[in-house]
């Protein structure tokens, strides 16, 4: 099924809804090669061939009709093992329907229920996330034939704590000591995990050193998820005291490395990698990978490399991992031949690119400006079989919607929509920013409701994206109509919507509604930002309300938010337009300069646009050669500027000569 929306002249969106699941009630027909057959006598069939056809048989539906055939036949009586067959099977598709069905039919015929059988099917659940249907068939597992054992329980608790069910991870643990069950090491992990998870790291080391007391001595894993615990709220010092008392492991320094990583502690890092050599611990191509990626991350591409020839020395080979962070990594410094002679050289390792390392790909050529590239290694995906994800269109789509491409981006999505790949919020998003910034309004409110109609709800981004899109058009009212909308879709406003709304207010001149809206943002608990005062101080200044900037200016400091270089060149602006107050202005330039924000060419070329309007060129010039002194070439402007006042002068100063020097050696 699929729907056409309409967007101009030659584009439309086609939205694809999802494919229905596989049937779970099995038919009565028999395979038609089983149908021409002579009837067989009930021994005529082995159980180890229905077992070969079965685990070879890729077409989930063929392979329920044979299972259902090959009983009507009566020449067969399915097995425990055949039925863990096919409900291995169904387990793979997420069809739980089917196996509950299997379930039931199993008890019918009077096959016990085995142990592998039942944690195939709670396997199934988990990866299905059906936590509660999972509990349920726990609780009448006796009732199917099955005993409980340690490893049932064991992934059970697993099935919760995939879905954060804590409440009922111990009543779970409960019944198990009351079975007479002795929990055993991976019990143990799973309720360490889940301490962890649930904040509750001091509780998870209590149970640590309980598991000694019982008998159960802890291992790699149980070490290992306390300190990534501890890592993960910030308790470094403790993880790293943890780290020196348990034998050591490198997946447990590996978690102290990634958040030492996270926060570029790169000296920390070094000690860390030393220490592990000391203690006989290698570290492998985790340690190394992680490393490499928070180097290219914080832009020091030159040392992640170094790192890279240490691996090679120390015998620890790359993965695709490390070669894809490296590329990552060349990308984010314009490197684009560098970061594509590692693409190459990671063919020539034998690595098959993996879909992330193919968005890397794309995000990189896209950052970079190089689209129809990134077009093409879209096409590479397909032809080495690695089908791109919602991610990879995403990636295109954004960079056409960036462009102002709506037909590229519409041949995207169609491209990605009649692949099978749905779109996710994301996508939409793009789509929406791209329609707006297009003026195409009423499409992109039709694209947000279909978002809902798909089941792919619209988020804060998505609106505020919107909201900027009818504030750049004029379209205030609808903008404010909005917020509400939002609301009611269980999307809250954060601090970017107001500033959105806020900056069409300004240009507008709604400067009361504005002020109204500033004070909706503080009674909702929204702080407000750099961006909130800098755009209400552009809308005083820009009308020549400069106190009401200043007012704005003095909230800003008040509440602990420092002026940036936009906050002082709004307001060195203003003062240069108005007559008189281009000291003012000077003042206000020095003191950026106390505050360690340099000057810039708008701040500049305002002041000596100011001067050049109200005092003389000579002045000017001053301004303009301590422009040049500081290393900002003047642009366009800042030259009109001082020509348009050189030729307004009725004598030919010296500083006129000055300027015409200067023009002849800039060529202009």
């Amino acid at each position: 099924m699929s729907s056409v929306v309409h967007l101009k002249d030659g584009c439309s969106l086609l939205l694809k809804v999802r494919n229905p699941s596989i049937p779970v009630i099995f038919t009565t027909n028999v395979l038609q090669d089983h149908t021409q057959e002579t009837k067989p006598e009930k021994s005529a069939v082995k159980e180890v061939n229905v077992l070969r056809r079965l685990k070879h048989e890729k077409d989930i539906t063929v392979a329920l009709e044979y299972f259902k055939s090959v009983s009507n036949s009566q020449a067969f009586r399915h097995t425990s093992l055949t039925y863990k067959a096919i409900i291995e099977k169904l387990a793979m598709e997420n069809e739980v329907d089917g196996i509950q069905y299997l379930l039931q039919q199993m008890t019918l015929e009077g096959v016990n229920c085995s142990e592998e059988i039942f944690i195939s099917v709670l396997k199934a659940y988990r990866r299905a996330c059906f936590a509660d249907q999972a509990l349920k068939t726990f609780y009448r597992m006796q009732d199917i034939g099955c005993k409980p054992t340690v490893k049932i329980y064991n992934h059970m608790l697993d099935v919760l704590l995939n879905e954060n069910k804590f409440q009922m991870i111990n009543p779970i643990y409960g019944n198990m000591k009351k079975d007479g069950i002795e929990a055993n090491v991976y019990t143990y992990n799973i309720l360490l995990k889940a301490l962890c998870k649930n904040n509750r790291v001091d509780a998870a080391q209590k149970l640590l050193v309980g598991m000694t007391e019982k008998g159960c001595n802890p291992d790699g894993v149980s070490y290992t998820t306390i300190i990534s615990g501890l890592c993960h709220f910030g308790e470094l010092k403790e993880a790293k005291e943890l780290l020196r008392r348990f034998p050591a492991t490198v997946p447990a320094y590996n978690a102290l490395v990634n958040s030492l990583c996270k926060e570029f502690e790169f000296e920390e890092v070094s000690l860390l990698l030393k220490e592990m050599g000391n203690r006989g611990v290698q570290p492998n191509v985790i340690t190394y990978s992680t490393v490499i990626n928070a180097l290219c991350e914080f832009g020091d591409v030159k040392m992640s490399l170094a790192l890279l020839a240490q691996m090679f020395v120390r015998g620890s080979n790359p993965n695709l991992l490390t070669f894809t962070t490296l590329m990552k990594g060349f990308f984010i410094e314009g490197r684009t031949e560098e970061s594509l002679e590692i693409w190459n050289r990671m063919f020539k390792e034998g690595f098959k690119p993996s879909v992330i390392s193919y968005n890397t790909l794309l995000h990189g050529l896209c950052l970079n400006g190089l689209l129809f590239t990134a077009m093409s290694v879209l096409d590479q995906m397909e032809r080495n079989r690695c089908s791109p994800d919602v991610t990879s269109y995403s990636i295109i789509i954004d960079s056409f919607s960036k462009t102002g491409n709506l037909e590229g981006a519409t041949e995207t999505w169609n491209r990605m929509v009649t692949s099978g790949c749905c779109p996710n919020v994301v996508a939409y998003t793009c789509m929406v920013g791209l329609l707006c910034r297009r003026s195409m309004l009423q499409q992109a409110e039709s694209l947000i409701k279909k978002m809902v109609s798909e089941n792919c709800p619209p988020n804060t981004m998505t609106f505020n994206v919107f909201i900027k899109g009818l504030c750049g058009n004029g379209r205030l009212d609808l903008a404010l109509s909005v917020l509400n909308e939002m609301e009611m879709q269980g999307c809250f406003p954060n601090v970017n919507t107001y500033n959105e709304l806020l900056s069409g207010l300004s240009r507008q001149g709604y400067y009361r509604d504005a002020v109204y809206l500033v004070h909706e943002m503080l009674e909702r608990g929204i702080e407000l930002n750099s961006v909130t005062y800098n755009t209400l101080i552009y809308g005083f200044c820009s009308s020549g309300m400069i106190q009401g900037g200043l007012m704005h200016l003095g909230k800003m400091v008040v509440r602990g938010i420092s002026p940036d270089r936009v906050t002082f060149n709004t307001i060195i602006h203003a003062y240069c337009k108005k007559g008189g107050e281009v000291k003012k202005a000077v003042q206000l330039m020095d003191k950026m300069a106390a505050k360690e924000l340099a000057p810039d060419l708008i701040t500049y070329t305002s002041l000596i646009h100011g001067i050049c309007e109200h005092s003389s060129l000579d002045e000017a010039m001053i301004y303009f050669n301590k422009m040049l002194e500081d290393g900002i070439s003047p642009n366009f402007v800042t030259w009109n500027v001082l020509i348009h006042k050189a030729l307004s002068e009725t004598a030919f100063s010296e500083s006129s000569y000055m300027l015409v020097d200067g023009l002849a050696k800039e060529g202009k």
